[in-house]
């Protein structure tokens, strides 16, 4: 073979290692190439509806993405989780779950493995304090006249809720437990149908989050889950200073999750995303100013609170009687 004609097949195989590279790259950066559904497991006008549909609102400054946001509610998030689990695990199918989800996999004794283990828990957004809401109109609106109250009544008061074997419900079975007291959980509809049933006198306290008592002046925080007291709720103590450890990072937390085997660029895209909407500043002052931390984690940090929260059902919940 003469000079020439190694010279053209040098140049030849060149060219193509260098197509090679460029194609590959190019079908890295292509993700995403049509537009990404995420998946509510509550119905319109839910919290994390109104969560997801402002993420991609704020998320138009920073991809040219198309998001469409779908609404799959039932069975307490297993209606959409089995949804996005039976979808190809490609990137274009994102589940929006928050605490409850995986809390109600335990409640049910719906498959773990299945259920939780199915995804990959890739960006979490925020961490909403939980809460023990009062009615500043009972004689027992502050927390240490429910817990006298609660002991003189040997485990009838009354503690309302949106769910049995939901997240508020896990909370105040660690607060009984916390505090050396019981009561009797009654669920109802929605949290604020249980709220309702607060100021109406139906019972003496409500487990949630701060932002709950906004437009709703009869209700109080008269516990918050906190290291330190909130600086837009500074009334609030802390369970700390009222005497109740291990009750200082209670939780709502809210993010996003793939299915299990996910292509890892299309899951660091997201991750790369929701960094940017992390800090930009409307998204943060839109949940700040209900005393919501916004976060960026990825998916380490976040399966730690997914396992944490797992451990903690199971454990509460064989306590109290809701599992064997």
């Amino acid at each position: 073979m003469n000079n020439n004609r190694v010279r053209v097949l040098s140049v030849a195989v060149a060219a193509v290692l260098v197509l090679c590279l460029v194609s590959g790259a190019a079908a890295k950066d292509a993700f995403p190439a049509k537009p990404i559904r995420i998946i509510n497991y509550v119905a319109p006008g839910g919290l994390m509806d109104v969560t997801t549909r402002k993420f991609t609102d704020v998320a138009s400054k920073y991809t040219k993405a198309v998001f469409v946001v779908e609404n799959r509610s039932g069975a307490g998030g297993l209606v959409g989780m089995e949804y996005v689990l039976g979808q190809p695990a490609d990137g274009y199918t994102i589940f929006a779950p928050t605490t409850s989800v995986v809390i109600q996999v335990v409640s049910t004794n719906s498959s773990v493995d299945k259920y939780v283990w199915g995804f990959e828990w890739a960006s979490m957004l925020m961490k909403d304090p939980e809460c023990i809401i009062s009615n500043r109109k009972l004689p027992t609106s502050d927390w240490v006249d429910i817990a006298r109250d609660a002991k003189a009544k040997g485990g009838k008061q009354i503690w309302v809720g949106p769910s049995t074997g939901g997240n508020d419900h896990l909370m105040a079975m660690k607060v009984w437990d916390r505090a050396g007291i019981s009561a009797m959980w009654i669920p109802f509809e929605s949290g604020p149908k249980a709220m309702a049933a607060l100021m109406g006198g139906q019972g003496v306290a409500y487990v949630g989050n701060p932002a709950d008592t906004m437009g709703r002046p009869d209700l109080k925080v008269c516990a918050v889950s906190s290291d330190k007291r909130l600086k837009q709720y500074p009334d609030a103590p802390t369970f700390r200073e009222l005497g109740l450890t291990g009750l200082d990072d209670e939780i709502m937390w809210r993010g996003f999750a793939v299915k299990k085997g996910t292509p890892p660029e299309a899951v660091a895209w997201l991750q790369e995303l929701v960094e940017k909407v992390a800090n930009d500043p409307e998204w943060k002052s839109f949940f700040e100013e209900q005393a919501i931390e916004v976060v960026a984690y990825k998916t380490d940090e976040f399966t730690r609170f997914v396992k944490k929260d797992l451990e903690d059902a199971q454990r509460y919940f064989k306590q109290f009687g809701i599992i064997k």
